[in-house]
């Protein structure tokens, strides 16, 4: 994951644009200088945090201490294979010569 400012190192060579009302413009802006940011730098900073929360969410897995528990025992202890997927595990084997 890249934060803000390597993304800023980087060779900027894409543009987005968006509308806003004048109120989100206004409220971005004080943002901005309150935080010593132009209003550009403070935008594309906040939106970079905010994606890189959206995907760190999607791709991590949480389980309950319950579900932890289930998860590593199934690994350690797997079940027995049933009759369909020894059929399909023959059948593939004489299909592929194995």
């Amino acid at each position: 994951m890249l934060d803000a400012r390597k993304m800023q190192d980087k060779a900027r060579n894409a543009r987005l644009e968006a509308r806003v009302s004048s109120d989100q413009k206004d409220l971005f802006q004080r943002a901005a200088t309150l935080s010593g940011q132009t209003l550009s730098e403070f935008v594309i900073d906040s939106t970079q945090k905010a994606a890189a929360k959206v995907v760190q969410e999607h791709d991590l897995i949480r389980l309950s201490r319950e579900e932890q528990i289930a998860f590593v025992s199934a690994l350690l202890t797997p079940s027995e294979p049933g009759s369909r997927l020894r059929q399909a595990a023959d059948s593939y084997r004489k299909k592929s010569g194995l």
